[in-house]
Order: C-alpha cells, then sequence, then structure tokens
C-alpha cells in the first residue's frame, strides 16, 4: 500500500475526533479557531525539502553510518528570543558534533530542541500555592508563567507569538550557516567566553586543532576545498504537543502532507496512545518523527505504535527515543529492542539519559545526577551492541550557559551549587562541561574524561 493511499482516511483536522490528552482548556473556542485560521495563511517555519533531507540523514544513521545529535532546552520562553542565546546553543551542538565527529569518524547530524519547544506535558491540571489553585503552567505557546489567574488562563494568540518566535529564530540560525558561521574550517567561531577555564578546553582545542590542520591538508593535496565540510546543517525539532499549532502549518506537498512547523517532531510517552490525537495526527504527516519510549511501554503498545506511525516500514520516518533511567535501562531496553526488531520495520535508537534520571533535592529543586545520566548511557550502548543493535543518537537537556542544574560532572557540583546558577523554568539542564564530558564520552575519549575528573 503506497503512502497516499493509506492517507486518504486521514485530513489534518481528523484528531479531533479522538481523546487529546495534555491539550489546554480555552475558555473562547472562537478566539482559538480564530487564532488557528490566521497561522495557518502564515509561511511555513521549514520547507518540505529540508524534511526529507533529514530524513536520508535519519535513514542513514539507522544503518549505522552517521549518529544523531538532538540536544537544547526542557522548554524555550519567548523572552530568551534573543540573539546570543541562539548563538550559545549553535555553539555547544556544534563544539559537541565536532568532538563526536572526531572520535565517531561518522557524520554527526544536528537537531536542536528549539524554534518550538515552546509547551510541556505536565502531570496535573491545576498548581495549587498557599490554598489558591490554578491551570499548571503548560509553556509559553499556551499560557503565562507568573502565578496569577489572568496568567494562567490559556490565550490563543500566544500560537501567533510563538511562531513568530520560532521564525526569527530559525531564520537567525539559517543566517549565521549561510554567512559561515558553522565552516568547519573555522572552529573558533564557537568558542563560548566563560568556558577559557574549563579543565575540557585544552582537550576540545586539541580536536579543533587536528580536525582544521586534517582539513587544510586534504584540500590542499586535492587542489580545491571539501565543500560539505563549510558548513554544517541545524535541524529544529520539538515534542509535538500542542495539536492546534501542528495542524495550522500542515501542508500538502507532491501528494504529501507535512507538518511544517519543524524538522522532526516527537511523541512523548504521556500522548502516545495508540488510539488518541497525537498518534492520530502524526501517522499521516511525512516528516520523520520520533517516540518517547519510557518506563511502561510494553512490547505490544510499541508494535502497535510502530504499525501505525510507519506501515510501510519506510527508512528514514521512525526513531525511538528511550529514556528509562540509569534503575531501570538493564531490565527494560531489552525487550523493547527485541519488539521493535520483530516488526520488521527499520527504526534509529537513541538515548534520552535525562528524563528517567531526575530527582527533587531536600531544597526543592529538581536535579539530575551526572552520574546517573553517564550511567543510563554507557548501558545503553553496551546493551545495543550486545543485543547485535546500534545506539544511533543521544537527546539531551543542555545549554551553553554556565548553568547549576544537574549534581556532578567535571566541576563535582554539589546540591549546594544548585542555588548558584539554576535558571531553567521545568527540567535541570547540563551546562557547558557537562554536556562537552557527554560528548567525550560518546566519542570514546574516555582517557581525557578521566584526566579532566581528577584536574576537576
Amino acid at each position: 500500500m503506497s503512502r497516499s493511499t493509506a492517507q486518504t482516511n486521514w485530513h489534518p483536522t481528523s484528531w479531533q475526533s479522538r481523546e487529546a490528552t495534555q491539550q489546554a482548556a480555552y475558555p473562547d473556542r472562537d478566539a482559538l479557531d480564530d487564532a488557528v485560521a490566521r497561522l495557518s495563511r502564515l509561511p511555513p517555519l521549514v520547507t518540505s525539502w529540508e524534511v526529507d533531507n533529514l530524513k536520508q540523514h535519519i535513514a542513514a544513521a539507522q544503518r549505522g553510518e552517521a549518529f544523531v545529535l538532538q540536544g537544547g532546552d526542557c522548554a524555550e520562553t519567548f523572552d530568551d528570543c534573543t540573539s546570543e542565546s541562539v548563538v550559545q546553543k549553535l555553539k555547544i551542538l556544534l563544539q559537541m558534533s565536532l568532538v563526536m565527529l572526531y572520535g565517531l569518524k561518522k557524520p554527526v547530524v544536528r537537531i536542536g530542541r528549539m524554534a518550538g519547544q515552546y509547551a510541556k506535558p505536565r502531570s496535573a491540571d491545576t498548581e495549587t500555592r498557599d490554598g489558591e489553585t490554578l491551570p499548571s503552567f503548560r509553556g509559553d505557546l499556551i499560557n503565562r508563567s507568573p502565578f496569577t489567574a489572568d496568567d494562567r488562563i490559556p490565550d490563543p494568540e500566544l500560537i501567533l507569538r510563538g511562531y513568530e518566535r520560532a521564525a526569527l529564530t530559525l531564520n537567525f540560525v539559517r543566517s549565521l550557516v549561510d554567512g559561515g558561521f558553522a565552516d568547519l574550517h573555522h572552529p573558533e567561531n564557537w568558542d563560548l567566553d566563560w568556558v577559557g577555564h574549563s579543565t575540557m578546553a585544552a582537550e576540545y582545542q586539541r580536536i579543533a586543532d587536528a580536525i582544521s590542520h586534517s582539513l587544510d591538508f586534504f584540500e590542499s593535496i586535492a587542489g580545491r576545498p571539501i565543500h560539505h565540510t563549510r558548513r554544517a546543517d541545524i535541524y529544529a525539532g520539538h515534542e509535538g504537543l500542542h495539536l492546534h499549532y501542528e495542524q495550522a502549518q500542515t501542508r500538502l506537498r507532491r501528494d504529501r502532507w507535512y507538518d511544517l512547523t519543524t524538522h522532526f517532531p516527537w511523541i512523548g510517552m504521556r500522548t502516545a496512545n495508540v488510539d488518541g490525537a497525537h498518534v492520530e495526527y502524526f501517522r499521516g504527516v511525512t516528516n520523520p518523527l520520533g517516540v518517547k519510549v519510557g518506563p511502561g511501554m510494553t512490547a505490544e503498545w510499541l508494535q502497535e505504535l510502530i504499525g501505525i506511525l510507519n506501515p510501510n516500514n519506510e527508512p528514514g520516518r521512525l526513531t525511538l527515543i528511550h529514556r528509562l533511567g540509569a534503575k531501570q535501562v538493564e531490565e527494560g531496553l531489552p525487550p523493547l529492542i527485541q519488539a521493535a526488531r520483530a516488526t520488521g520495520s527499520p527504526v534509529l535508537w537513541v538515548c534520552d539519559p535525562m528524563h528517567g534520571n531526575t530527582e527533587s533535592t531536600s531544597g526543592g529543586f529538581k536535579t539530575r545526577r551526572f552520574d546517573n545520566i553517564v550511567s543510563e548511557l554507557k548501558a545503553a550502548f553496551r546493551i545495543h551492541r550486545e543485543m547485535g543493535s546500534y545506539l544511533g543518537g543521544v537527546h539531551l537537556e543542555l545549554t551553553g550557559a554556565n548553568v547549576t542544574e544537574c549534581i556532578g560532572g567535571a566541576r563535582g557540583l554539589a546540591e549546594a551549587d544548585l542555588k548558584r546558577a539554576y535558571r531553567s523554568q521545568v527540567d535541570p539542564r547540563l551546562n557547558y562541561e557537562q554536556a562537552m564530558e557527554v560528548a567525550m564520552l560518546i566519542a570514546g575519549l574516555r582517557d581525557a574524561v578521566d584526566s579532566h575528573r581528577k584536574a576537576g
């Protein structure tokens, strides 16, 4: 059955006949419909050929020929849409990918959690403080964070503000990439000002110099530039949570539907019900698609999802992002690998070592222990290898800023350090040094990591 035939009973609005979880309760439905209609008339944020290119890269990663690095903020904010913030995100992704490229000796596909990560699932619809109960804050795309009745009312106009911020972000990213910012010949463009003191700095500089010198050597021998090293494509991804927002930017191109809010949307476990609205919507779009897989995901459930979301076993279509936690990965991952393999569908396995390792401190901070993050990641690589599978990517919440949100790492951050520079509104992120330490571990540069730990 062709993909176009499989979609004859699908439309961008068909999800509205299914149960939609994690959706805001808008008090004015007419205002929501008006905002969606206005958004649907605006130009798409990404293009169908960009989406198709990413799908080819993911298909290569499924075959073990590439590695996917996905990283960025847990939740973007409108206020954080600044040139400095965007550049910091690009710099850390580029530096990490350079280290991975050096160690893995294969292309690295970069997907930023950016230009649309404005909505977040919540464990409860309401929040209570000092006896007052209000709707939970669901991200800047939906309502506002201050704890007042007016701020917490879902506002349809915010989906237009989110579109604008995403467009500004993507426009700036494209301008930087096209202007040579991501040229592998000039990794000095990616230096973050505050990290000169870092124990990682010297090792990173050695790697950057080695790659730059190698490129110069090969180009001098060949007598011409190696064009694909002159730019590093950056793709955008976000959790496809707010279905009205996704629907409004769904366009038909060459007889196929695309979700053009982003290159790479993913479905969280809270919205992965096989009969639910999110699975119904995303089964019909052509984008490469991620699905978060965590504790509670049974083999049968996973196989049903694969059958619905990739009925034609299309390469590059489906990425499974497992987030099991350091304590459950040993027991939980093997049956999921076996279940996916039994379907015959090509999938890309990606490890999210962040979300299964979240905890709260006695001081009220949400944090993650770096040792648990590394432990889950190492176990995932080993389990896939032992089962004849390929772990082809990593999904991280990180920032290029000098924050103190996760405990541990090269500088041995402790619980008492969290209050010093804790800036996340939702979940804790790896800072620059912690992110680079993860990159070096993935690249196989463990001797360098161990020496940094001792130095720290």
